[in-house]
């Protein structure tokens, strides 16, 4: 993935939602791999991706201790994916090494929970 593309999604991921479905697809096959959605409590509650871990970006610091192991597979998302590219920059930042930013919930396709 080029540097360019790390924080960035291609306006048709954005209209299809391409992004955060094949990320999740991704995410589900990574041994190990946790799926961060960094949205608010209040978000997280109106629907998400089951089996995510809620960690709202004003509190990114969790991670650091939740997951100490700075080469686990994280896969982050939020609304739209601008949350989760800061998310991304601050796990990079802070030495993990497999993370990737899958965009936003708003493009999902799959099965959410309430």
């Amino acid at each position: 993935m080029k540097k360019d593309e790390e924080h960035r999604m291609s306006f048709m991921d954005l209209i299809t939602g391409a992004t955060i479905n094949r990320g999740v697809d991704r995410w589900r096959a990574t041994d190990g791999a946790v799926l961060i959605d960094v949205r608010s409590e209040e978000e997280y509650g109106q629907g998400h991706i089951p089996g995510s871990v809620n960690i709202p970006l004003n509190d990114i610091k969790r991670v650091l201790q939740e997951y100490p192991e700075k080469e686990t597979p994280i896969f982050v998302h939020c609304l739209t994916g601008s949350r989760s590219g800061q998310a991304l920059s601050f796990l990079k930042r802070s030495g993990y090494t497999k993370v990737e930013n899958i965009g936003g919930i708003t493009g999902y396709k799959g099965e959410v929970v309430r």
